[in-house]
């Protein structure tokens, strides 16, 4: 009941507003306790996924806090694990504004943000004053102005700036709103970043004395046999997990709605099956060789089991939380709990 009136209050704002003053609010929401009065619950339902012990296996998806100011007031949330980024290696503005835009008839949202953010240094910062001990996810891009053949650059400086304050690492090669970044997902490109990545993995971990697992994300825009040759690459780079999906480049769903037509990419409910599907494709091909982190259209506590049954061994939740708010997160671990009953 809280959280609807918040939310009501909050949508009176402009969207990129309203997203800036509950980010900036966050910490202090959780300092005074309001976090449970708006429905937060911490609920235990521990998994080992790449490695990692989950205290549960419901995430923040990265792009609410890209610059991780609010770590402490999120994992407040009741939040098993949190991913914060996209980050770049130097500071950028982003898109022109508007950018961000709410299709409440659908519970969905359209942004272009484009990457922005501090830089990696203003994340490593913020997250130093963070009292935040659980599961970090940082998820690294590419500068909007580094062409693509020298996008293995951006990557692997973030790889390493981070590598020591990350429990896992996501590579964003999917947003649709920075040009010709999803490129990037496909045939020589994805193997040679796959390649430096994993090279540099190698290297990190012998100096940190500390294995970071690496995470793909990607975009629920493949056709089958595009889905099958990630997988293939996925599999014969041994890379740790992968991410399904950002957001997607389709109006299915929101057909003749107000702001349908803006460009960028389409989250919330109407992206839950097309994301679904992907997890069960990839799942079949990748036959268990690395875990399927599930994301997409979570807006009630079925979706995040529907996505569990499909083939994911996590899930991440952005908009639903932003239309449903805590109750969504504790709502999606009973659902979770109840499959393994």
């Amino acid at each position: 009941m809280l959280y609807s009136l918040t939310r009501s209050l909050m949508f009176q704002l402009d969207p990129e507003l309203s997203h800036n003053v509950a980010l900036r609010s966050m910490n202090l929401a959780a300092s005074l306790g309001v976090n449970q009065l708006l429905g937060a619950e911490n609920l235990s339902d521990p998994v080992q996924v790449m490695g990692i012990n989950f205290p549960n296996r419901v995430g923040l998806a990265a792009g609410l806090d890209k610059n991780g100011i609010a770590v402490d007031g999120m994992a407040a949330m009741g939040f098993g694990f949190v991913e914060v980024g996209t980050v770049t290696p130097r500071p950028q503005a982003g898109n022109p504004k508007p950018r961000i835009f709410r299709l409440p008839e659908q519970q969905a949202i359209i942004n272009r943000m484009g990457f922005n953010n501090d830089g990696v240094d203003v994340l490593l910062k913020n997250l130093d004053k963070s009292r935040y001990k659980g599961v970090l996810g940082i998820n690294i891009g590419k500068n909007k102005d580094t062409p693509n053949e020298n996008a293995n650059d951006d990557y692997l400086y973030c790889l390493r700036k981070v590598y020591g304050r990350a429990s896992y690492i996501t590579v964003n090669v999917s947003s649709p709103n920075t040009p010709g970044l999803r490129t990037l997902q496909y045939g020589e490109s994805l193997n040679s970043l796959l390649d430096a990545l994993k090279s540099e993995q190698a290297k990190l971990a012998k100096f940190h004395d500390r294995y970071v697992p690496i995470a793909v994300k990607i975009a629920p825009d493949m056709t089958d046999e595009e889905l099958a040759l990630v997988a293939a690459s996925l599999k014969s780079y041994e890379m740790d997990g992968v991410i399904a999906t950002n957001t997607t480049l389709s109006r299915e769903g929101v057909e003749g709605l107000e702001y349908a037509d803006e460009a960028g990419g389409l989250s919330g409910a109407p992206v839950r099956n097309k994301s679904t599907k992907v997890i069960r494709t990839l799942a079949q091909e990748l036959e268990g060789a690395l875990p399927i982190i599930g994301v997409g259209g979570i807006t009630e506590g079925y979706d995040a089991a529907e996505k569990i049954e499909a083939g994911a061994s996590l899930v991440q939740i952005y908009s639903g939380f932003i239309y449903r708010g805590p109750q969504l997160v504790a709502d999606s671990v009973k659902a979770m709990q109840q499959l393994h009953k």
